[in-house]
């Protein structure tokens, strides 16, 4: 959950596959020696994670293909390319052009558009971001686990809740066989094919990591994602070869005074260079920043939209900063959500349509309408809450945090309610075999 719907691979192009289902090609990175043109296979985030018989496979199709096909009308129906309606302004709608026709925005744009107040002029910077993501990623929606296996953190970020030195909070730490296990559980039986491991940095020795990751893959075809805060390079290149292939690693702010003075002892020269290393090694880069962190400028913004470019990451999570007891940050105010909103629409906008563009769960907690309509501005990846429940109100990142009692059967049928209303398939094959 993704489902990850089976495809046939029809064409090898060096350590890539293209992989054809129900007429869409895509492509995905191929770690498997004896993969053959024919086979069939699982992927996620680009990842081939295993090969299917062709019984199997067939089965899964069929059963699949009349909803799948379903859910692509609905989403087609719901995207149309944006016509301006009355109020909107033509300076705006220009202002989108390049978007449409393929060509980057620059600094200036993205700070008009982020800029926009009118609710017509909302209105249609939305559904362009909608009708870019449905042209590049049709109704395609990963929706990944995460695994909060600890909250202990030896850092003191000044807008994080888990932040070291908070003495009210009650600190837990899976240990390698409740972490794997916990794993096991929403992979065997809820499904999920890409699952995000998080805890407070410097909460595990390397070691521990290694063995989480590397039984984890051992056991279960699944796509790891690993979202540790900072560690040297020589610990991601351990990492990746326990079998680690995503990172979840925000950026944060591209303002390196602000990022030192709200992280303090941490440098964002470090961050980028970590980032690009990771890159550089074979990871699908997951990376992002706050939107609205006290002393943020609308610069700032836009120049945080510009460094995600930049970076080429797989996914951009951007979600809101909400103030947090026990923080420096306590008291102050969180961004309105339309502010939200028009950062994760620009993002769409500025990446050429077809990157994945997380809806927060922040923002589901900013605003009990955030998660809707952050995909219908343009988003189109979500993260379900796999935490034991026995854990997972202590991963207090911020307070009434969206699912932190629900049970992930329950998190799971919303989900699925919400993206068959709005056409979107919980698939995560790869990307468009043409990008």
């Amino acid at each position: 959950m993704c489902y990850a719907i089976p495809g046939r691979v029809v064409a090898l192009r060096d350590r890539l596959a293209v992989v054809e289902y129900y007429g869409r090609r895509k492509t995905a990175r191929n770690e498997w020696p004896h993969l053959r043109v024919g086979d069939y296979v699982l992927a996620q985030g680009g990842f081939i994670i295993e090969i299917l018989s062709e019984e199997e496979a067939r089965e899964t199709l069929r059963a699949w293909e009349a909803l799948f096909r379903e859910l692509a009308e609905t989403d087609a129906r719901l995207s149309p390319p944006a016509l301006p309606r009355p109020g909107a302004s033509p300076h705006i709608r220009r202002l989108l052009e390049p978007a449409l026709e393929g060509r980057p925005l620059g600094l200036e744009a993205i700070e008009e558009l982020l800029r926009i107040e009118s609710p017509a002029d909302l209105d249609l910077l939305y559904r362009t971001a909608n009708h870019l993501r449905h042209r590049h990623q049709e109704n395609a929606c990963c929706v990944h686990g995460i695994l909060e296996l600890s909250n202990d953190c030896r850092r003191s970020c000044a807008y994080c809740g888990i932040r070291a030195g908070r003495g009210d909070l009650f600190r837990y730490r899976l240990s390698v066989e409740e972490a794997v296990d916990a794993a096991g559980e929403a992979i065997v039986r809820y499904g999920f094919r890409a699952l995000v491991l998080q805890s407070g940095e410097g909460a595990y020795p390397l070691e521990d990591l290694m063995a989480i990751v590397a039984e984890i893959r051992r056991r279960w075809p699944c796509l790891v994602i690993a979202s540790f805060g900072d560690m040297d390079e020589e610990a991601l290149d351990e990492l990746y070869e326990a079998g680690a292939r995503g990172l979840l690693l925000r950026f944060e702010t591209s303002n390196p005074a602000l990022f030192a003075h709200w992280r303090p002892g941490a440098s964002l020269d470090r961050r980028l260079r970590l980032l690009r290393h990771a890159a550089g090694r074979g990871y699908l880069l997951m990376t992002g920043a706050l939107i609205g962190l006290p002393g943020q400028t609308l610069r700032d913004r836009a120049r945080d939209i510009l460094l995600a470019r930049d970076l080429k990451p797989e996914m951009v999570s951007f979600g809101p900063f909400l103030p947090s007891p026990g923080t420096p940050l306590s008291s102050a105010a969180p961004p309105a959500l339309d502010e939200a909103l028009k950062t994760l629409a620009v993002l769409r906008l500025c990446d050429g349509g077809g990157g994945n563009v997380l809806v927060s769960t922040a923002l589901e907690t900013l605003h009990p309408e955030g998660r809707e309509r952050g995909l219908q501005a343009g988003g189109n990846t979500l993260m379900l809450n796999a935490t034991p429940l026995r854990y997972r109100p202590h991963y207090a990142l911020y307070p009434g945090r969206a699912h932190a009692s629900e049970s992930l059967e329950r998190q799971i049928a919303d989900t699925l309610t919400l993206l068959k209303r709005l056409g979107r398939a919980p698939t995560d094959l790869g990307l468009s075999a043409d990008r």
